[in-house]
């Protein structure tokens, strides 16, 4: 039997300015796959594969029919230019897509509007989201937490913001030397694709610290993925052993 877990006062702010402005600089690129967020674009298939079957298995739904997600309310946070909330408006959700970067959301919206998709993008964070009491069925929670002053307290503004029974898919950077040679050395001193600075190895979060961080805010770890890179086929793929870098959870609101 499922009880609710008493909602915390959540702090007034969890943004880190300094990594907020990394991701303003690049906000004009958002939806250039050959750009800054090449990377993103790369990975997007993949992380779209987990993210719908997560939420179709949670709610039952069947990806086969045109608009599997219709009548679930879906909160991308983090959502940047809105590569993830678009696909969620597809599939018939109803999408809020929040960034703490302001220069995001222009841009966010401008294409939303182009692709013909109502999305309800807001200048916001998720402890303001909380304390105004918004609650939803799902968060997409990706690429965020390694970004923000305090983690625990971040994901308990996120529990807050789920329903009970309520998901959170939750992606994130592992600490260790090969993520450190991958993410950082690779992906920005060689490949350039993106710039110096945009990641601080010091703030990746191993899956076990991320798992007792859930636990801690309120919620319950149910699975969790790697997103593994092959350079031969120049693609991603999900894993169930390979951790070793990018990976993401799927957890439950108690």
């Amino acid at each position: 039997m499922q009880t609710e877990t008493r909602a915390r006062p959540a702090p007034a702010n969890t943004v880190d300015a300094a990594e907020v402005a990394k991701f303003e600089a690049m906000a004009a690129e958002w939806w250039d796959t050959q750009g800054k967020f090449k990377p993103l674009h790369m990975l997007n298939p993949c992380r779209l594969d987990y993210i719908t079957a997560q939420i179709a298995a949670e709610f039952d739904r069947d990806l086969s029919s045109p608009r599997p997600f219709e009548g679930l309310r879906l909160l991308d946070i983090g959502c940047g230019g809105g590569l993830l909330s678009e696909p969620m408006a597809r599939l018939g959700a109803e999408v809020v897509g929040a960034d703490a970067a302001e220069r995001n959301i222009p841009v966010a919206r401008l294409h939303a509007e182009q692709s013909g998709l109502k999305i309800d993008y807001r200048h916001t964070t998720a402890e303001a989201l909380a304390e105004a009491g918004e609650v939803f069925d799902g968060l997409l929670n990706m690429e965020v937490v390694e970004h923000v002053a305090d983690p625990l307290a971040y994901l308990r503004a996120c529990h807050d913001l789920l329903r009970p029974g309520g998901l959170m898919v939750c992606s994130t950077i592992n600490r260790n030397p090969k993520s450190f040679a991958m993410a950082i050395v690779g992906a920005e001193y060689v490949m350039r694709w993106l710039p110096r600075g945009t990641h601080e190895w010091r703030k990746f979060i191993t899956p076990d610290e991320l798992f007792a961080l859930l636990r801690e805010a309120g919620l319950d770890p149910v699975d969790r993925k790697g997103f593994v890179f092959n350079p031969l086929s120049w693609s991603w793929s999900l894993s169930a052993r390979d951790l070793s870098v990018n990976y993401v959870t799927a957890s439950i609101r108690r």
